[in-house]
């Protein structure tokens, strides 16, 4: 298992990044190539099978051991009246995972991905960052190795999603760190607040970066200080996921603005993710932007928990599948041209 000692160690694995299989994916694209289709056909069904075949150092890649994986965890920030619900949420919600009730376990079931739910202090919440860290640097650097922790099975796919109520304000404040401009472009109703609500978030989030202003500046800092456990985890599950070669599947705005801290200092991070969609958070789609990832899917979701990343796996298995099945013009005895 990727495990990091210090922060130091975690800042250094964002050096030298392992690569693709270049051999990999020379034979997927040509294959590609002798499938009975006219070339690019498939559009982006075609780059992900090309994608997987990189990352998994396979020509022919697979998918019978997908993982989904949702982080949770509390935050102070919620005293500041910046959710439209109590933190007392998050565990119910997590007790809802476990039951198997919630969208993530139909979605999670119907893409075939085997489904684990990591619940981090929730009885302990963060600190509230407009008046301190939000973390100390041993609770960072353990939730970002719970999140290595994760990758450990190392699975053809890791879908990536979290549950915290408050963190869409921990990600507003992680993406102003991150990629600057004002708290009001990445701060949104998240889970429903009315304008009111919006107002002090973005009072939130201006203070916090305030505050911290002059300390955010590693990747390390900006989570430890702006960040909550969950986001931390789903870093350090990035990280872990890029060192063992194993692809990774995003899922929303909250999830995406985890890795912006990354993604801002070494925007190569990102080259084993796919995004799996564009959510209706208005900060998503630029934050999209700035790590430069093109979303699989737009469809107006917003519930987090991974529920976006795991429906557009079933177009990673649809890709694989017309990769792997399709017959060659050889195959088929039909012309190529």
């Amino acid at each position: 298992m990727t495990a990091f000692a210090t922060p130091a160690a975690f800042l250094a694995a964002l050096r030298g990044l392992p690569q693709a299989d270049a051999a990999a994916r020379s034979a997927a694209v040509a294959r590609q190539g002798e499938l009975t289709k006219p070339p690019g056909s498939l559009g982006r069904l075609e780059d992900i099978a090309v994608f997987m075949a990189g990352w998994q150092g396979n020509p022919l890649p697979r998918l019978d051991r997908g993982s989904a994986v949702v982080f949770a965890g509390n935050h102070g920030v919620v005293a500041r009246g910046v959710s439209a619900f109590p933190a007392s949420v998050t565990a119910q919600m997590v007790a809802n995972f476990e039951a198997g009730g919630a969208a993530i376990n139909a979605l999670s079931h119907a893409a075939g991905l085997d489904l684990k739910i990591v619940p981090l202090d929730l009885d302990r919440p963060t600190a509230d960052f407009t008046q301190a860290p939000a973390m100390s640097e041993e609770e960072c650097l353990a939730a970002i190795n719970a999140g290595a922790a994760a990758v450990a099975d190392a699975p053809n796919l890791i879908v990536l999603g979290e549950m915290g109520i408050g963190n869409t304000t921990s990600a507003a404040a992680l993406c102003l760190a991150s990629f600057g401009g004002s708290a009001s472009d990445w701060v949104g109703p998240g889970t429903g607040v009315d304008g009111d609500g919006i107002a002090r978030k973005i009072a939130v989030v201006e203070a916090g970066f305030a505050l911290h202003r002059d300390a955010l500046t590693t990747p390390f800092e900006i989570l430890r200080r702006l960040g909550g456990r969950e986001l931390a985890a789903i870093a350090g599950a990035v990280v872990a996921a890029r060192l063992a070669g194993v692809p990774v599947m995003l899922d929303g705005f909250i999830c995406c603005a985890a890795i912006a801290p990354l993604a801002a200092a070494c925007p190569d991070i990102v080259a084993h993710c796919l995004a799996g969609h564009v959510s209706a958070e208005p900060g998503h789609r630029a934050l999209l932007e700035r790590i430069e990832l093109e979303p699989l899917l737009s469809m107006g979701m917003r519930l987090g928990e991974a529920s976006g990343a795991a429906t557009a796996t079933l177009l990673v298995r649809a890709a694989l599948a017309t990769h792997a099945e399709m017959a060659t013009f050889a195959e088929a005895g039909v012309s190529a041209a």
